[in-house]
């Protein structure tokens, strides 16, 4: 595949507690990085997503009395699944995998900052409302398509492409620079529908 300057790269969330060991670990998460290593000469734009909670977050089970990792529970913007602690500020979790290469990198995302919003998407935060200002930036560099990868296919990475799309830009996910944890032909549908090009990449 031809990469134009207009293109971006978007690395979704490869920090240590997405990977092996980490609290919230990605099966396989591991073998993205070098994947992402050798995409990142080929773009101008490198972006880089980390999540980055508070100690207390709304979205960790530990916030809510009684409940469990896992357990859903409503939120005042909608349906929120409850997760172990991950990726809280300052910690080892919420670094980026040692040997992702974070040189290349133009911007750094830092989303779930809000301790009453998750974010799973690099544009906008779960509340729908909320933007990280990363649509900004890319069309201040004259950015019209979008690549994806990283940590989980079917979480973060797939809210951020499908905002991508609502952004009007255009949107690949380099499905080989990901990991999943879940049902991953819904996630595959949902690209079909909006518009996501899902490929591989060397």
């Amino acid at each position: 595949m031809v990469i134009k300057s207009t293109d971006a790269l978007v690395v979704i969330d490869v920090q240590n507690d997405f990977c092996n060991g980490g609290a919230l670990a990605v099966p396989d998460g591991d073998a993205v990085v070098p994947v992402i290593n050798a995409l990142m000469p080929r773009f101008r734009t490198v972006v880089l997503t980390q999540d980055w909670h508070p100690a207390s977050h709304g979205s960790f089970a530990s916030s809510h009395e009684g409940r469990q990792p896992f357990d859903m529970v409503e939120m005042f913007y909608g349906d929120q699944v409850l997760w172990p602690d991950h990726c809280v500020q300052g910690t080892r979790g919420a670094d980026f995998h040692p040997d992702l290469e974070t040189v290349p990198a133009t911007l750094i995302v830092r989303k779930g900052l809000n301790e009453r919003v998750d974010s799973y998407s690099a544009f906008q935060e779960n509340d729908r409302a909320t933007s990280t200002g990363l649509a900004g930036y890319l069309r201040g560099r004259g950015v019209e398509r979008v690549f994806l990868a990283g940590l989980a296919l079917d979480y973060c990475v797939r809210y951020s492409a499908l905002d991508a799309r609502l952004q009007a830009f255009e949107a690949v996910v380099v499905e080989n620079a990901c990991r999943g944890i879940g049902d991953l032909q819904e996630t595959r549908e949902s690209f079909a529908k909006a518009g996501v090009e899902l490929v591989s990449m060397n």
